[in-house]
């Protein structure tokens, strides 16, 4: 809900707990989207007219208007209350008029101004260094979780302040968005979250049709939801992009008088619950259902005391539309401060500057995120712990060590936006499920819909984008109508750091959010065969693999082919490996690596057998979701997978080949780290030094067991 501009004198929304402005609580500066764009029922109100269980009757209107009554008489004290603060605000009652709603925009917004004292208004508000800017956002869902990000990014551009964000979410939201703060380690932010689930009573009687379901009504509560010890707070909605510092917004708070400042403390003092909860009723008697969410409450609470409305230039709201009036709203762009993108057409529409809002809302999409990881100087942080062990650790490596760039490497932090896209999976009720883990970069980006086509169970994918590559492959995915039927892909992006390519975090990060009983660790340059997902969820029963430690191995198979007619069964499969269509996995170049599959006992075999662990034997296998993580001192490539498979066999995992399993490795240019590997000797020196590292560590923590690593390692 934010501002319109009307005439020549436009105004934004920036806030108003509507009755009590000269006790005022927010900054508003919202109306987009929370929950996906998913309409929520919440009310019965929305049900048929006809339907006897819902209709709004005669005996509901007579308990609302009991319940009205009772309230109201506690409410005429309050209003006692206002009368001295609206004696003062009298002399600006013409400004009232900037109460409006200005049609044709498509969103029916309603003027919520706030004003500095105008005897001061040639002033420019000042905030201290340090003092730390409050910031509340309502963010629900997987969708909106991506939008906020944006938002966040142009705040942290253009801050010199300290800043506490206040996450009002939902399970999903509070998982991507703890997570993406945690990896993003951005000095002087502070970050809490809160249950909208609880707050879901508060206003779940009030019928609403708005497209952001019942989450467009939780900024009604936020005097309930945020710490009592909370003064003011700036409430932002996640469609809009910041083009100046929001100091210069939380400056205006200073500008009020005595107890203004206690904002937030003095809603609570004035009963603000009540008073809304009063309006709604009251306003409800006629329309039935809101159809803007909270807004409509807050423009009845306006309505009712139009002298409470104060203003703000509009160009702290500049919205998008084809009409002119927000052109208005600005002479030049040093004027903008807060530029609304309320819907996704107003990137299209016919404003003369549309290019430049388009451009600068873009900048913030794809800026590096990494690049707002800097301190404010002078003014003084708490530092987490996981701060402090990571510079600790940081500080314990030898610059001057050849390979100082790959130590270092294992300690980088990843900032890591979980569930990129909406993901939904439901569990069976006999816990066999498997999911394909798999990491990628974007030369691989074609192999989603191929493997999509092949695996129809649940899929979790770590991909190593930049953040302009995040937004290349969200419009590739959306553009795929073979990824958009899919809701069962997990995709995980890992922003780029650094020179190496993290394959194992990249891996590791995937497992973690795998959500099924069992994983099958694939690359995303295989094929499974067809049917495999339902013939490992078969294969984990036969084999009791809940109750023991096994890795199912999926013997692999590639071709030099890039149009291959994949074999729907394994005597095709074998046919074609007889007329050199297919081989065994790296047969000409890496024999090792997958020979203790033992391939010719394969093609006879009808039920599982055991192999025996070899020294670099990497296959591709299917394990429990708690097996071990991959170490991550490997990156790029070279022996990443190979001491996953030594760990398992060090935990006495048990080796069986499944005899009607295959994959098969699809063509491909090389990668830039193989490349790295075969032309940098540094390169495999300190591969080689990583390894002797690992197998140190192996013997430590497997003790005796752990020599035969040494011994296999020595004779091969």
């Amino acid at each position: 809900m934010l501002g319109i501009c009307r005439g020549r004198r436009k105004f934004l929304a920036a806030t108003l707990t509507v009755l009590f402005v000269p006790a005022f609580t927010w900054i508003y500066l919202f109306s987009g989207t929370f929950k996906d764009e998913k309409p929520v029922s919440l009310s019965p109100y929305e049900a048929p007219a006809n339907s006897p269980r819902y209709m709004f009757n005669q005996r509901e209107r007579e308990s609302l208007e009991v319940r009205m009554q009772e309230v109201e008489e506690e409410n005429q004290a309050l209003r006692k209350q206002l009368s001295l603060a609206q004696s003062r605000v009298h002399r600006h009652k013409n400004h009232s008029k900037s109460y409006s709603t200005e049609e044709g925009t498509g969103d029916n917004e309603v003027v919520h101004a706030l004003a500095w004292n105008g005897s001061e208004c040639g002033k420019r508000p000042t905030v201290e260094k340090c003092e730390t800017i409050h910031i509340a956002i309502v963010c629900a869902g997987y969708n909106a979780s991506r939008d906020v990000v944006t938002l966040v990014k142009s705040v942290l551009f253009h801050r010199r302040n300290p800043l506490h964000f206040h996450f009002i979410t939902d399970a999903i939201a509070k998982q991507i968005l703890g997570y993406l703060f945690e990896t993003w380690m951005v000095p002087a932010v502070t970050v809490n979250f809160y249950d909208a689930d609880e707050l879901k009573p508060e206003v779940s009687w009030i019928p609403n049709k708005h497209y952001s379901g019942i989450y467009g009504l939780m900024k009604l509560v936020l005097t309930k939801t945020l710490p009592g010890s909370l003064e003011r707070v700036i409430v932002l909605d996640t469609d809009i992009t910041f083009a100046t510092d929001i100091a210069e917004l939380w400056a205006v708070l200073h500008k009020f008088k005595g107890v203004i400042l206690l904002l937030l403390d003095k809603l609570r003092k004035m009963k603000w619950e009540q008073m809304w909860r009063l309006t709604a009723e009251r306003e409800l008697m006629n329309m039935l259902s809101t159809s803007l969410a909270d807004q409509d409450i807050f423009n009845a609470v306006i309505k009712q005391n139009p002298f409470l409305v104060h203003q703000l230039p509009c160009f702290w709201n500049v919205q998008l539309s084809d009409h002119t009036r927000s052109e208005q709203c600005y002479k030049d762009v040093s004027d903008l401060k807060v530029i609304h993108w309320n819907s996704p057409k107003k990137l299209r529409v016919k404003n003369k500057h549309v290019e430049f809002f388009r451009n600068l809302y873009l900048t913030f999409l794809e800026y590096d995120g990494n690049l707002l990881r800097r301190e404010l100087f002078g003014c003084p942080s708490e530092v987490d712990k996981n701060s402090q062990n990571l510079q600790k650790q940081l500080l314990e490596l030898d610059e001057d060590d050849p390979c100082y760039e790959f130590r270092r490497e294992r300690f980088t932090v990843h900032r890591t936006h979980l569930y990129f896209l909406h993901y939904e999976f439901e569990p069976s009720a006999d816990h066999t499920e498997v999911t394909l883990v798999a990491q990628l970069s974007m030369d691989r980006l074609q192999m989603l819909e191929a493997i999509c086509k092949h695996w129809e169970g649940p899929i979790s994918l770590a991909l190593y984008l930049s953040d302009a590559e995040a937004q290349q492959f969200l419009r590739y995915a959306q553009g795929s109508e073979v990824l958009m039927s899919r809701s069962n892909v997990g995709y995980h992006i890992v922003y780029k750091e650094g020179q190496f390519y993290p394959v194992n975090l990249l891996r590791n990060i995937a497992m973690k959010h795998v959500n099924t009983p069992y994983m099958f660790l694939s690359d995303i340059d295989f094929l499974p065969m067809y049917g495999l997902y339902e013939y490992l969820r078969k294969s984990v029963v036969q084999l009791d693999m809940a109750n023991t430690k096994k890795a199912l191995i999926v013997p692999a198979f590639e071709t030099l082919r890039y149009r291959l007619s994949f074999p729907k069964s394994k005597a095709e499969l074998l046919s074609m490996l007889d007329m050199g269509t297919l081989f065994t996995f790296r047969y000409h170049v890496w024999t090792k690596g997958h020979a203790p599959t033992n391939f010719a006992k394969w093609r006879t075999a009808t039920t599982p057998y055991h192999v025996d662990w070899e020294a670099d034997f990497e296959p591709y296998v299917v394990v429990r979701r708690d097996c071990p993580e991959y170490d991550r001192r490997f990156v790029g490539f070279g022996w990443n997978k190979v001491a996953h498979v030594m760990e398992l066999d060090a935990q006495e995992y048990e080796f069986i080949v499944l005899p009607n399993a295959y994959m098969i490795h699809m063509p491909h240019a090389p990668s830039f780290d193989i490349t790295k590997f075969r032309s940098n000797k540094q390169y495999r020196i300190c591969l080689k030094t990583l390894k002797e590292e690992f197998q140190q560590d192996m013997s430590r923590r497997y003790g005796f067991a752990a020599l035969k690593y040494l011994t296999a390692e020595n004779n091969s």
